[in-house]
C-alpha cells in the first residue's frame, strides 16, 4: 500500500500556557513512525540522582545550607518534597527583617531543565560554581540579608515516570496537574481542556504535593515567589486565570522588574506580562495566582526558561529541554545570573 502522511494538531502545555504544534507523522499500512529525542544523560540527572547530588552539596556547606524532606499523603499515595534553605547566618535565619524568597522547580516533570537550574543556583549559593562575570564578593553582599528556600523537584513522583521513559508526562504520580490544583479559580475548564495534560484533581489541594507547598508558603511567608518552568521564554506575573494584571503600585513594580530582566538576560525576546495575556491562554488553579491572591506574596512570578518551538509535538524532551551542551550551558548561565539579579533587585523593588 502506498505511504500516506497525516497532519495532527497537538497542544502541549508549559507551566500554564498551551502551545499549538503541527506534527507530521509518516504512516504506512502497518506502522506509524515517531521521531523523538531521548534524555541526554550526559547533561541531565535522574530525579533521584539530582536530589542526592543536592544533598551532598548541602552537606559540604552546613554554614550556609540546610536540607529537609517534607512528607504528606495517605496510605494510597504519598509524596516527598526536598527543601533546601540558604542563609548566611543561621542565628538570624528566622529574622523577619530579612528578604524571604521561595523558588519551586520541577512542578511539571518533563521540564527537566528546570530542576537542573535549581542545582546550578544552589552550586552558586554554595560558592562552588558561579555564572560568568559574577563577582563572589558582590554575591556575598547581595545575600547577606536574604533567606532563600528552594524546592528542586516539586513533583518527584511524576519525575520518576519521566525517568522511566514517559517523556511527555507532566502530571504527578496519579495523573493530576499540580499547577491546576490550587484554590484560585480551581476547576474551571477552557474549551480546549485536555485531562491528559491539565486534570486539576478532585478538589483544590487534593494532592499531597500541593498541600506541602501551600503549608510551606504560608509558614515561610515569602516576599518573592518564582515557579520555574520551560516550554517558551517568558517572564510572567499574575494573573494566569484572567487577561489582566493586578492594580496598583505592587503590580507596576513587578512589571518593571520583569522588563529589566528581559533586557538584561533575554535580549527583549521573552514574553512579559500576565500569564493570561502574554500567551493568550487562561490557566485556572495555578500556584502563582494563589501565592499572590491568598498568601499575599508581594512579588509572584512564573519564569519559563527554554522552549524549542520547532520541535515535533511528539518530541517532548526536545520541546522542553536543550539537547546539546552549548545550549544547555547558555540556558544555565543566563537564567542563573537572572536569579541573582532578582535577589539583588528584589529588596529595592519592595521598598
Amino acid at each position: 500500500m502506498a505511504a500516506s502522511y497525516h497532519l495532527f494538531f497537538i497542544i502541549y502545555l508549559s507551566g500554564f500556557a498551551a502551545f499549538p504544534i503541527f506534527s507530521f507523522v509518516y504512516a504506512n499500512a502497518n506502522t506509524t513512525q515517531h521521531s523523538w529525542t531521548p534524555i541526554n544523560h550526559h547533561l541531565y540527572h535522574s530525579g533521584e540522582g539530582l536530589i542526592e547530588k543536592i544533598k551532598s552539596l548541602v552537606h559540604r556547606h552546613p554554614d550556609k545550607l540546610t536540607v529537609e524532606t517534607i512528607q504528606a499523603g495517605t496510605k494510597d499515595y504519598k509524596a516527598d518534597i526536598t527543601v533546601v534553605t540558604y542563609s548566611q547566618n543561621w542565628e538570624q535565619s528566622d529574622d523577619k527583617s530579612k528578604l524571604r524568597i521561595l523558588l519551586s522547580f520541577g512542578q511539571h516533570t518533563r521540564e527537566l531543565i528546570s530542576s537542573e537550574l535549581a542545582l546550578q543556583i544552589l552550586s552558586a549559593l554554595g560558592e562552588e560554581q558561579f555564572p560568568p562575570e559574577m563577582d563572589p564578593a558582590s554575591l556575598h553582599d547581595t545575600l547577606e540579608n536574604v533567606v532563600i528556600k528552594i524546592v528542586p523537584i516539586e513533583n518527584l513522583n511524576g519525575r520518576k515516570i519521566v525517568d522511566a521513559g514517559e517523556l511527555c508526562e507532566r502530571r504527578n504520580g496519579r495523573g493530576v496537574d499540580l499547577n491546576r490544583n490550587w484554590a484560585v479559580d480551581w476547576g474551571k475548564k477552557e474549551k480546549d481542556y485536555d485531562p491528559a495534560e491539565e486534570y486539576p484533581g478532585t478538589a483544590p489541594f487534593s494532592e499531597p504535593e500541593t498541600q506541602i507547598m501551600q503549608e510551606l508558603a504560608v509558614s515561610f511567608n515569602p516576599h518573592i515567589w518564582v515557579n520555574v518552568h520551560s516550554g517558551t521564554d517568558g517572564l510572567f506575573m499574575p494573573y494566569d486565570h484572567k487577561k489582566s494584571t493586578p492594580d496598583g503600585l505592587p503590580s507596576q513594580r513587578m512589571r518593571e522588574l520583569l522588563d529589566e530582566l528581559n533586557v538584561l538576560y533575554c535580549s527583549k525576546r521573552c514574553l512579559v506580562g500576565s500569564g493570561g495575556t502574554a500567551v493568550g491562554y487562561l490557566a485556572h488553579g495555578t500556584a502563582t495566582d494563589y501565592m499572590y491572591d491568598v498568601v499575599r506574596v508581594p512579588m509572584a512570578f512564573t519564569f519559563e526558561i527554554y522552549g524549542d518551538d520547532k520541535a515535533s509535538g511528539a518530541d517532548c524532551f526536545k520541546m522542553f529541554n536543550p539537547i546539546d551542551q552549548t545550549t544547555f550551558k547558555r540556558v544555565m548561565d543566563q537564567w542563573c545570573a537572572s536569579f541573582f539579579t532578582l535577589f539583588k533587585l528584589g529588596p529595592v523593588c519592595l521598598m
